[in-house]
């Protein structure tokens, strides 16, 4: 059973200058965000923990650059280069940026097969810094439990809906 996290990168509001620092600080949240995420049994057991990147970005580079070496849980940390996201890449994480192979909204869709169904992280813009927003939502329709530390430090967080609420 693969269980992701999806992020999805929407440049629409904000457009970092070259050579910004926000590719690096997004690209350190990513791998930084894992050891918060309580995962399935099956991702505990594997050997090596897979971060992907779809599509081409600043931020792309700065993944590779930025994982280089680290590790989570003890396992190693790996990057992979997807020309399109599938629900069978093997991915923990998965870095969404869009490309004129596939878009945001398109890889988000590939991934319903999956146990995502949509970006549970995504990167804002606010005040100059770079923020996230969680859906708790669908990090519960992956499988996933958010740790209350990383839910405190979101910009903001869209909370789960309980089965029978309506919401």
């Amino acid at each position: 059973m693969l269980a992701a996290v999806a992020v999805g990168h929407f440049a629409g509001a904000w457009a970092a200058a070259p050579g910004s620092i926000e590719y690096e600080i997004k690209a350190t949240y990513l791998y930084k965000f894992a050891p918060f995420v309580d995962w399935p049994p099956s991702i505990a057991a594997s050997p090596a923990f897979a971060l992907c990147v779809v599509g081409d970005d600043p931020v792309s580079a700065a993944i590779d650059q930025a994982v280089r070496g680290q590790s989570v849980d003890g396992k190693p940390l790996i990057v992979k280069h997807l020309p399109v996201a599938a629900p069978d890449s093997g991915c923990q994480i998965m870095y969404i940026a869009g490309s004129d192979a596939q878009s945001v909204e398109q890889a988000l869709a590939a991934m319903k097969a999956a146990p995502v169904d949509r970006g549970i992280v995504s990167f804002v813009i606010d005040a100059n810094h770079v923020r996230f927003d969680i859906d708790k939502a669908a990090a519960a329709q992956s499988g996933l439990v958010i740790s209350s530390k990383l839910l405190g430090l979101a910009h903001n967080v869209k909370p789960r809906t309980t089965e029978g609420s309506g919401g």
